[in-house]
């Protein structure tokens, strides 16, 4: 169908007559016109995601019905002798929660059981759900951390992961058949549930199992959260309660919850811009540390106090690397460590989680980026136990019982270990020096550039294919000694002239490893219109060094690798 056809299509019946009418006045901005409608939103690592608005490029009640039409008929073909069941769950997005009832009602149009959310949650909370409920399927409304304009539609299948192929592939042929007059909006009240209460508290209970590590006094430790205007306030203060800590502070402009996100930039707590109001409360009240969350409560930021009791802000790599050490340490202490334990992370990720694992005698096992492949590990090795593990992108799970990133249970151990470790006269500051002395000095940095629309996809796709074609030998005066290229599954060894296979599905990644050990990888986004490049350098700790300085020689190599 053409570009033509598609637009003309949306100008009559099933559209409706608002629908029509929004793609009329897009017709006198070409521009914006092609945009809407040049092509399909599609799966990423995050499911579907896009800008809102009409057309076929853009997230609304049509292309969301499309899909949940196709994924309506999948799931009655898969499970033809079984009553099908889906949970949908939905974010403070604008939008979020009169899109989530159009995406119940097609389902229960369909014949299938859906179980919806009496008002926004957490997108782990979904994927404990699915489990909880033994459903076949979940779906979340959110777009993550994305600006205001964006919304998207997670899928998740019967083990509470996003999906992951071969049956990703199999729904999006099936979405992709589906004709938009086929779509059944007129749902079935009878076959609809409304859930809340009693899922909060099967869920804040696992979370405490998972990340409640201690009963040592709490009263000294104090808090500063802020939910960025998301979801996270609906468990986080009430799970943060119930493990014992009383002297939690909410930032009270971005507490309530606001698809607009009217305080910050970006609701990105990646961002320390997102964080800045936190940083305020914290310095009134003389605060321990500090928590921040994204809109759908799967990411955290965490900033903590430096020897000089600055302000200092953990990235991803860091988050990832503290707690799972402190997870590791507990078990050891406690004679509760074999070879059957694992620990997870991507290929993008900090290379010290894999030293970790030899360290211990555990597992380590490594996946693609996006937490669905983490997700899909714990399944696959369901003989073996998952302790935890994360991605260089602030998110992190404890445990099993979800399997998805997980803001609240991670936060809660980040509490917990920030409380034991004042208790004993330290720092969560001081144990990640110690993984460093422990690990040698690692530092990570993400450079993303932004590449909107149709020429931008087109930029990004000619970029990747250039830098295949003709790979660096060197990066700024060191050899590139291995290239790694997930597209063709293979690892080239330069020096020698070799090749060995990458036991990873394919992806559009490229990896650089230079002859010091510094790691360059190139991604395009999933889910949103970036290249992502990613910085990994590292060194021996030096202990006659402080932290902060060799941290600063660390960028250093890596400025010089952007450059």
């Amino acid at each position: 169908m053409t570009l033509e056809q598609k637009i003309e299509e949306w100008l009559h019946s099933p559209f409706d007559s608002e629908t029509q009418k929004q793609v009329k006045l897009l017709q006198k901005d070409p521009e914006a016109l092609e945009d809407a409608f040049y092509t399909s939103l599609s799966f990423g690592t995050g499911g579907m995601r896009g800008i809102m608005g009409v057309g076929t490029n853009r997230i609304n009640k049509y292309t969301l019905g499309k899909a949940s039409q196709g994924l309506s008929q999948y799931l009655i073909e898969s499970y033809p002798n079984e009553t099908v069941k889906v949970v949908i769950a939905y974010d403070c997005r604008n939008n979020s929660q009169s899109l989530a009832r159009v995406v119940a009602d097609v389902f229960t149009a369909n014949g299938i059981h859906a179980y919806l959310f009496s008002d926004l949650r957490p997108t782990p909370e979904l994927s404990f759900a699915v489990r909880e409920l033994k459903a076949h399927c979940g779906i979340v409304l959110t777009a993550s951390h994305n600006p205001p304009k964006y919304n998207g539609y997670k899928v998740y299948n019967k083990n509470g992961g996003q999906l992951v192929p071969p049956q990703d592939t199999e729904i999006i042929k099936k979405i992709n058949s589906t004709p938009f007059e086929s779509i059944r909006f007129e749902g079935n009240n009878k076959l609809l549930n409304s859930i809340d209460q009693e899922l909060d508290e099967a869920y804040h209970k696992t979370v405490l199992q998972e990340a409640q590590m201690h009963s040592l006094p709490k009263d000294d430790f104090k808090i500063v959260f802020t939910p960025i205007h998301g979801t996270s306030i609906t468990a986080l203060p009430q799970v943060l309660e119930k493990a014992g800590y009383e002297n939690v502070l909410i930032v009270k402009e971005q507490a309530k919850p606001d698809g607009n996100f009217p305080t910050v930039v970006s609701p990105n707590p990646e961002e320390p811009e997102a964080l800045a109001m936190a940083v305020d409360l914290a310095n009134e009240h003389n605060a321990d540390m500090i928590i921040g969350t994204d809109p759908d409560a799967d990411r955290l930021g965490i900033i903590i106090k430096d020897p000089k009791e600055e302000w200092y802000y953990l990235n991803g790599n860091q988050i990832m690397m503290v707690l799972t050490e402190y997870l590791l340490q507990k078990k050891k202490n406690l004679n509760d460590l074999n070879e059957n334990h694992f620990i997870a992370s991507t290929i993008v990720s900090t290379p010290a989680i894999e030293k970790m694992a030899k360290a211990y005698g555990i597992q380590f096992k490594n996946c693609l980026t996006g937490f669905k492949w983490i997700a899909k590990l714990i399944h696959d090795f369901s003989e073996l136990e998952f302790i935890g593990g994360g991605e260089e992108s602030f998110g992190y799970l404890v445990g099993h019982q979800v399997r998805d990133k997980d803001a609240i249970s991670a936060s809660l151990l980040a509490v917990e270990i920030g409380a034991e470790a004042k208790n004993q006269g330290s720092n969560f500051f001081e144990l990640m020096v110690r993984c460093y002395q422990k690990y040698g000095a690692h530092k990570e940095r993400l450079v993303s550039i932004t590449k909107e629309g149709k020429e931008g996809l087109k930029s990004i796709r000619q970029k990747m294919e250039l830098y295949r074609a003709l790979p660096p030998k060197e990066i700024a005066g060191k050899k590139v000694t291995f290239l790694e290229d997930y597209d063709k599954r293979v690892r080239f060894d330069i020096k020698n002239q070799s090749e060995e296979s990458i036991p990873l599905p394919k992806a559009n990644v490229l990896i650089f490893i230079l002859e010091d050990g510094s790691r360059i990888a190139l991604r395009p986004s999933g889910t949103e219109p970036k290249i992502k490049f990613y910085y990994s350098v590292n060194q021996e700790f030096n202990p006659k060094l402080t932290w902060k300085v060799q941290e600063e020689l660390l960028d250093r190599q890596i400025d010089k690798l952007v450059a």
